[in-house]
C-alpha cells in the first residue's frame, strides 16, 4: 500500500482532500486514463466507484442521422438573403425536428458494503501527481487510480480483518428501467470474477464490465450479483468495460486482467507493480507546467470545500489550476473531454454529455499546446481524424462542395450534422472546421514539424471555401452567405445571414493555413480567395460588428463570443498589427453582457480580454467565476452558478486563462505578462511551450520580472513587454535569460 506522494518540491499543493466522504457523485473525486473514467466517493461503509468510458452512448435514433439534403437550395436561399430578405435563411431546411446526439452515460458503480460503524480520523484525497484517489479511515484505506499504463481501473482495500460484499450495479440516476442487465460471479484462484453485462432497449448494442477480484487472506464465496469476503487482509479489483455488438467474451476479458498480475499473483505486489507502471506515465506529463502565486502555507494546507470559501486566495488559484490539469488529462486519451470530461453519475447528461464545438470543447483544450499536454491534442485530434469522411458528406449534401464542414454537436461518434433547428441552425455554420484544426496547426508549431494528416485536413478545408465562396457583393467582395454566429442573431434580422465575423475570420485563416501547408499553385489561388473577403465592419458604438454586413445590428446580450474568434483563438486582430481593429474588439467585449452566466462565457471574456492586455477586465472575468460558486468539491465545475449542471467548462479552461493573462505566442512573437492582474503579485510559471518552439519559465514580484527562454530553434522573434517592442535572437540549445524590471 503506498501513503500520498508529497509535493515534488515546496510550493503549490499537487492534490486536494476533504474530511468526509463524498454525498453526492458531483463531489466525487476524479481519476481517469483518457479512456475509462473513476468517481470515487470513498465511503469506508458503502464504497462507491462509478466506472465511465468515453465510448459508452446511449442509442437514441440518431445513429443513423445524416445532414440534409439542402445542396439544391442553396442558391435560391443565397439570392434571398442577398436581396434583404432577413428571414429566408429559416426555409433552409428538410423541416425534421431537433435530434440530439447519443447521450453519454456512466456504465455502474463498483460497490463495496459493509455493515456500518462509526468512523472516525477520516481523510479523502487526490493526488494529481500520480491519480490516484485515497480514502483513510481507522486503519482501512482504500486507492483508486486509472491506468494509463493498462488501461483498468484499480481498487485496492486494505484493512486488518476486511469483511464486505462486492457488486457491480447499474443502478444509477436516470438508468433506464428496461435495461436488459444479467449478472455473474465465479470463484477463481485469485478470488472470483465478477461481470455486468447491459444491453440498450431495442438495440443489439451492449456494453460490458468485467471486474477480476484478488484477494488476500480470509474466505471468499460468490453471493447474489457479486462476492463476499470474510477476514481478509486485502482485495485488489480490477476493472475493464468494453462497448460491444452480440455478446463478449468475459473469459478472454479475465485472462487479460489476470495477465496484468506479476508472475506472484499477490496482490501485495500487484498493486505497486500497476500504480508504478500507471505512474511513470501519469506523474511526468503532469509535472511538466506548473504554477506557484506565492499562496500562504496555511492556505494551501486547507481542504478544497474551505479553500472554495476564499474566492480571493492565491492558493484556490493554484489548486484550480493544478486541479484543471489533472482533470484535463486524464479526460482526454481515447477521445478528447466531453462537455463532462470523461466523468457522469447520471444517465440523463446535461445536452447529451455531448463534444460542443462552437465553444465548450475548444475552450476546454485550450492549454494543451502552451501548457506541453501533446496528450490532449492527440485525443483532439482523433476525434477530428476520425470523423472526415463524415464532414465530407455534411459538405457535400447540405452545400453541395468539395471538402469537410465540421458538426457543433457529435457523440463522438457520428460527425455528421444532424443537431438543428429554427433556433439553431447549426448547419450553416462553416467555421467549424479552422476551429478544431487549429490546435493541431499550435502543436504543429510548437513542436517545429507538420503534421501530414494535418495538411490533408487543411487542404480539404480550402477546397470547400474555393467552391463555397461563388457569390460577391457591390464592391467585388465575396459573401459568406449563409452565415451564421453561434448561437446568436442579428437584433433585426433572423439567426441564418450574411458575413458573421467568425465565419470571415475563420475563412481567411484556413485559406492561409492551407496555403502555408502547400506551396505552389494551391497556395497562390487560396491566398488570393481569402484576400477577396470583406474586412471587418466597425459599428456605431465603435465595436466590431458581429456581422459586417451593412445594416445589421449587433445582439450584445449573448454568453457566446464567437465574433471575437479573430482576436481568440486567432491572432489575425491584435493590438500589435492591428491596433484600430483591437481597439474595436476591446469596445465590443465591453459591450458584451453574460446573458445567462455560463461558465464558459466568462472565460472566453477572459481570454479575449488577455489577448487584448485589459488585465482587470481578466480579474473581473475570473472573479466571477471564482465567486459564482462554480466548482463542486472535486474541482470539477457546474456550468452555470451555484454548481448548476455537471459540466467541465470551467475545470478545464481555467488553466489556459491563467497562462495566456502571464505569456503569449506565435510562430513569430512572444508577449510577456501581457495582463497580469495585481493580486497575482508573487508567482512562478514553469514548463510553458510556445509556437516558436522554446520552453519558457516565468518568475515575477513586484520589483522584478525573469523570462528564462529555453529555444530548440535558432530564429529571431519580436519580443513585447510593458516595456515596449524590441527584436530578440534566440539560439538554439543556448538559454535566453530576461530581466524585465517591475511590473
Amino acid at each position: 500500500m503506498t501513503t500520498p506522494a508529497a509535493d515534488p518540491e515546496p510550493g503549490p499543493v499537487h492534490g486536494t482532500w476533504e474530511p468526509a466522504p463524498a454525498a453526492r457523485w458531483e463531489d466525487a473525486f476524479l481519476s481517469g486514463n483518457g479512456t475509462h473514467g473513476a468517481m470515487v466517493f470513498g465511503d469506508p461503509n458503502d464504497d462507491r466507484v462509478i466506472v465511465n468510458h468515453h465510448a459508452l452512448v446511449r442509442p437514441n435514433g440518431s445513429a443513423d442521422a445524416r445532414p440534409p439534403a439542402l445542396a439544391g437550395q442553396l442558391t435560391d436561399v443565397q439570392d434571398r438573403l442577398l436581396a434583404g430578405d432577413a428571414t429566408a435563411g429559416e426555409d433552409f431546411t428538410d423541416g425534421r425536428p431537433l435530434l440530439w446526439v447519443q447521450p453519454f452515460h456512466p456504465a455502474f458503480q463498483v460497490r463495496l458494503r459493509r455493515p456500518a460503524v462509526p468512523w472516525r480520523a477520516y481523510r479523502r484525497e487526490a493526488d494529481f501527481t500520480t491519480g490516484v484517489v485515497s480514502a483513510d479511515c481507522r486503519g482501512r484505506r482504500s486507492e483508486v487510480f486509472v491506468s494509463r499504463a493498462d488501461d483498468v481501473v484499480v481498487q485496492y482495500v486494505t484493512a486488518a480483518d476486511l469483511t464486505v460484499e462486492v457488486a457491480l450495479d447499474h443502478r444509477l440516476p436516470g438508468a433506464p428501467g428496461d435495461l436488459a442487465v444479467g449478472h455473474s460471479s465465479v470463484l477463481t484462484p485469485e478470488g472470483a470474477l465478477l461481470t455486468l453485462r447491459a444491453r440498450y432497449p431495442g438495440s443489439d448494442l451492449a456494453y460490458t464490465g468485467v471486474t477480476l477480484a484478488v484477494v488476500t487472506g480470509g474466505r471468499t464465496r460468490t453471493a447474489l450479483a457479486g462476492l463476499r469476503v470474510d477476514g481478509a487482509r486485502s482485495l485488489l479489483l480490477l476493472t475493464r468495460v468494453r462497448r460491444h455488438t452480440g455478446e463478449l467474451d468475459a473469459l478472454a476479458e479475465a485472462h487479460e486482467l489476470r495477465a496484468l498480475l506479476p508472475d506472484s499473483g499477490d496482490d501485495v505486489d500487484a498493486y505497486p507493480h500497476l500504480l508504478a507502471r500507471h505512474t511513470a506515465l501519469h506523474r511526468p506529463a503532469y509535472l511538466r507546467t506548473t504554477l506557484d502565486l506565492g499562496a500562504d502555507d496555511t492556505e494551501r494546507a486547507l481542504s478544497g470545500s474551505e479553500l472554495l470559501r476564499r474566492p480571493k486566495s492565491p492558493a484556490l488559484l493554484e489548486r484550480l489550476f493544478a486541479a484543471g490539469r489533472h482533470h484535463l488529462l486524464s479526460a482526454a486519451g481515447t477521445l478528447p473531454p466531453r462537455l463532462t470530461g470523461l466523468w457522469t453519475g447520471d444517465w440523463d447528461t446535461a445536452w447529451s454529455g455531448a463534444f460542443t464545438t462552437d465553444a465548450n470543447l475548444n475552450l476546454q483544450t485550450a492549454s494543451a499546446a502552451a501548457a506541453a499536454l501533446p496528450e490532449v491534442t492527440e485525443a483532439h485530434a482523433a476525434l477530428v481524424h476520425g470523423q472526415l469522411p463524415d464532414w465530407r458528406d455534411n459538405a457535400r449534401t447540405i452545400f453541395g462542395t468539395r471538402g469537410v464542414v465540421a458538426p457543433a454537436h457529435t457523440d463522438g461518434e457520428s460527425g455528421h450534422i444532424y443537431h438543428l433547428s429554427r433556433e439553431y441552425p447549426l448547419h450553416v455554420w462553416t467555421a467549424g472546421a479552422d476551429w478544431l484544426l487549429k490546435p493541431l496547426v499550435d502543436h504543429d508549431e510548437t513542436r517545429g514539424a507538420r503534421d501530414p494528416r494535418l495538411a490533408d485536413a487543411l487542404a480539404e478545408v480550402a477546397y470547400f471555401y474555393e467552391d463555397f465562396l461563388t457569390r460577391t457583393d457591390d464592391h467585388g467582395h465575396l459573401v459568406i452567405v449563409p452565415s451564421y454566429s453561434p448561437e446568436n442573431r442579428p437584433a433585426n434580422a433572423s439567426w441564418v445571414t450574411l458575413n458573421a465575423a467568425m465565419d470571415l475570420s475563420a475563412a481567411r485563416h484556413a485559406l492561409r493555413t492551407a496555403a502555408d501547408y502547400h506551396p505552389g499553385p494551391d497556395a497562390e489561388r487560396w491566398r488570393a480567395l481569402a484576400d477577396r473577403l470583406p474586412p471587418h465592419r466597425v459599428n456605431a458604438e465603435g465595436a466590431l460588428a458581429e456581422w459586417a454586413w451593412p445594416g445589421l445590428h449587433d445582439t450584445y446580450d449573448h454568453r457566446h463570443l464567437s465574433h471575437l474568434y479573430g482576436v481568440w483563438p486567432l491572432e489575425e486582430i491584435n493590438p500589435y498589427d492591428t491596433p484600430e481593429l483591437a481597439t474595436a474588439a476591446h469596445r465590443a467585449l465591453e459591450l458584451r453582457g453574460a446573458e445567462n452566466d455560463s461558465a464558459h462565457g466568462h472565460l472566453h471574456h477572459a481570454l479575449v480580454a488577455a489577448r487584448l492586455r485589459d488585465a482587470d477586465r481578466v480579474a473581473g472575468a475570473l472573479g466571477n467565476v471564482l465567486a459564482g460558486d462554480f466548482f463542486h468539491v472535486s474541482l470539477m465545475s457546474g456550468h452555470y452558478p451555484n454548481r448548476h449542471v455537471y459540466n467541465a467548462d470551467a475545470a478545464h479552461t481555467l488553466p489556459a486563462v491563467l497562462i495566456e493573462m502571464l505569456i503569449q505566442s506565435t510562430p513569430e512573437r512572444l508577449v510577456l505578462f501581457p495582463a497580469l492582474p495585481t493580486a497575482c503579485l508573487t508567482g512562478q510559471l514553469r514548463g510553458i511551450r510556445t509556437r516558436f518552439g522554446a520552453e519558457v519559465d516565468l518568475t515575477w514580484s513586484p520589483g522584478e520580472r525573469t523570462a528564462v527562454i529555453r529555444p530548440a530553434r535558432t530564429l529571431r522573434i519580436d519580443l513585447r513587454t510593458s516595456s515596449g517592442a524590441r527584436p530578440l535572437s534566440l539560439r538554439a540549445g543556448e538559454d535566453c535569460v530576461l530581466s524585465l524590471g517591475p511590473q
